[in-house]
């Protein structure tokens, strides 16, 4: 069972029925799902939780799909590492990284459509369907494959060559749109009005936005059932932003946590940051973009939850990174060497603002901080390549290599 009663407009709080509807059509707000709260608080408990699967759906009293129709590949419940060393660095010592490259299809996005193909399998479609940057439609298309749907995704035409083929192998139908990440979503929002498809975040985008509050819930049980005190997450469209926080709120109203008191804090790219610039300027209102980053998972310039995002930061005291491309990679490359773990173009983006945000004092040494890894770096190979040293190349003998390695060897000073 589900304890989701309807779905309500986030704006004028008018309430719809549980369908594939994401717009209010009295104020053309944003549709997202309510749930019985007190039923949930007499029923979930930490042990019921623990007891389930080692997954999201461990969260199944929250999200809002009977549990038994899921198409479940193995989302969620990815690694909570201590980073002790890039804490070290940074002067963080309870820095944590919420690593989800480990996910199916090696991004969070796993999670939301998780939810959303469940969802839409629930509500008859036999098609699925996403407008993504990439990560979606890999995850799209894996899902789609073992739910026995067909899958039609549609991407950029530049989109990185590991992203493609993350998608087609799954053997969709992929669709090349000659434009930016916002030109797909608009004509995918154009198709969902003539196609009897499940667009994941289009028409059941309410369900799919759901599957993010898990990473918070996660990161909640993971820390001994506490809010962390700071979270650093990369912003695109802003869901993931506001939807980690939602999860948090929604433990402590079942009375699993405390209140939380977290701060949330935005990573963009500085070439797609139309919250960030917002931020900067004091205002509440975002100005669009026309993308221009390495970061291309981030790269929506009119996000959807944009204002949201503005909204939460402000209510949370929260910060703002923006960061270059060459700061990407430098982040990308110090996660890596510091913790072990690979992430794509947005882990770039997040560590790099994270560092940013430390040497500006916008987070404090003492605060339990949450940095949150989104997509796996394969995916985003040619971005990083060129920076990385190039390997050794000797002849099967001690010679040769021993004149190569310590030629390249740093030289020592004094």
């Amino acid at each position: 069972m589900t304890f989701a009663t309807n779905l309500r407009c986030r704006e004028c709080s008018r309430d719809y029925p549980l369908e594939a509807i994401h717009v209010c059509d009295f104020c053309f707000g944003p549709l997202e799902v309510a749930y019985d709260h007190e039923a949930i608080a007499r029923t979930v408990t930490r042990k019921r939780i623990e007891s389930g699967p080692a997954s999201l759906w461990r969260y199944q009293d929250f999200l809002p799909v009977d549990a038994e129709n899921a198409i479940d590949i193995g989302a969620g419940y990815t690694p909570l590492i201590h980073a002790k060393n890039l804490g070290k660095l940074l002067g963080l010592p309870k820095l944590y990284i919420k690593n989800d490259t480990m996910n199916p299809t090696w991004s969070f996005k796993d999670r939301v459509v998780a939810v959303a193909s469940s969802r839409a399998r629930e509500l008859g479609y036999e098609k699925l369907a996403c407008a993504s940057t990439g990560n979606l439609a890999n995850s799209v298309s894996a899902h789609a494959a073992a739910a026995g749907m067909e899958a039609v995704v549609f991407i950029p035409h530049d989109l990185e060559a590991g992203k493609v083929l993350g998608s087609s192998i799954y053997d969709p139908t992929l669709v090349k749109v000659r434009g930016n990440y916002d030109d797909v979503n608009r004509l995918c929002a154009e198709l969902s009005g003539s196609y009897n498809w499940g667009f994941v975040n289009v028409n059941v985008r309410p369900y799919y936005s759901e599957g993010s509050k898990t990473l918070g819930m996660e990161v909640a049980e993971q820390l001994g059932w506490k809010a962390p005190d700071h979270c650093v997450v990369p912003i695109a469209s802003g869901s993931l932003f506001v939807k980690i926080r939602k999860g948090l709120n929604e433990l402590a109203k079942a009375g699993l946590i405390e209140e939380p008191k977290t701060r949330m804090s935005g990573a963009q790219a500085d070439g797609c940051s139309p919250v960030a610039v917002a931020w900067e300027e004091g205002s509440m209102n975002f100005r669009p973009q026309r993308p221009n980053t390495i970061a291309k998972s981030l790269a929506i310039g009119n996000p959807a939850d944009g204002y949201y995002g503005l909204v939460q930061l402000k209510e949370t005291n929260g910060a703002c990174g923006k960061v270059t491309d060459d700061q990407i990679i430098d982040g990308m490359k110090l996660l890596a060497e510091s913790e072990g773990i690979f992430a794509e173009t947005a882990g770039g983006v997040t560590i790099a603002s994270l560092r940013q945000m430390v040497e500006r004092g916008d987070i404090h040494p003492d605060e339990t901080t949450v940095a949150f890894v989104t997509g796996a770096g394969f995916k985003t190979a040619e971005a990083v390549a060129p920076h990385l040293n190039a390997p050794l190349e000797v002849e099967a003998n001690l010679e040769s290599f021993e004149a190569a390695y310590h030629a390249r060897q740093p030289v020592e000073v004094g």
